[in-house]
């Protein structure tokens, strides 16, 4: 049950965040939202009934700043949801250490800090749940997908690492692959692509993350891959 839970969710006022944070809060769990836009956050946080912590995951002390702004304010903390992200593609040719790094920095980077500050309060408490939003492109690789996918298969990785050291702690590591979702993601402008009906909405997304940690803690869903079932 996630009634009384508290979650951060990462990337929380747009798209797959954004609906993972609502279904949240729909299940009974206080939510705490990021992302990089102040103004978007504090409009999103009140139309879903959620809170916002303004920070931007490739920054360290904001990292911190939310752990603690949320330990100290809810008194506990149940599961992270890492969902901020950034897409990248073009040709090998063109691949750049200057764009590896962009993405890795969000994608990589800023979901390894979330995760180890979480890690250290859940081994603590012994109990807790990390969520990683990865990508169909983690589990095979996509023509002109080098940057992106190789962050995604980074973000694999590390969670099977992430799993096999905290299950002693009863900390439960889940991955889930979306494949392709019309949402702000990739777009300069962020605004919202329009739903189409054959692909694939924040919604399906959200439903196997909050089926996942609806699963009573004895249990756990290591990796989970969410197609559209006919897209064409």
């Amino acid at each position: 049950m996630l009634i009384n839970n508290v979650y951060i969710v990462t990337g929380g006022s747009s798209g797959i965040g954004k609906e993972i944070a609502r279904q949240l809060v729909m299940n009974f769990a206080t939510v705490v939202i990021t992302g990089r836009d102040s103004e978007k956050l504090e409009n999103v946080a009140e139309e879903i009934n959620a809170f916002y912590f303004h920070a931007d995951v490739t920054n360290d002390e904001e990292i911190d700043a939310l752990f603690e702004y949320t330990l100290s304010k809810f008194g506990r903390l149940d599961g992270v949801v890492n969902n901020a992200g950034i897409a990248d593609s073009g040709p090998m040719e063109e691949v750049t250490r200057e764009r590896l790094k962009n993405v890795f920095d969000i994608n990589v980077f800023g979901a390894a800090m979330m995760g180890a500050r979480a890690a250290a309060h859940f081994k603590k408490v012994k109990a807790g749940n990390i969520v990683n939003i990865a990508s169909t492109a983690g589990v095979k690789g996509v023509k002109n997908g080098t940057v992106y996918s190789a962050s995604k298969f980074a973000l694999r990785g590390m969670s099977q690492c992430w799993q096999d050291e905290l299950r002693p702690y009863n900390v439960r590591v889940i991955l889930v692959n979306p494949s392709e979702v019309p949402t702000a993601f990739g777009t300069e402008d962020r605004v919202e692509k329009e739903l189409q009906p054959k692909k694939l909405t924040p919604e399906e997304i959200s439903h196997v993350v909050i089926s996942a940690l609806k699963m009573d803690s004895r249990g756990f869903v290591p990796e989970l891959s969410v197609f559209a079932t006919n897209p064409f």
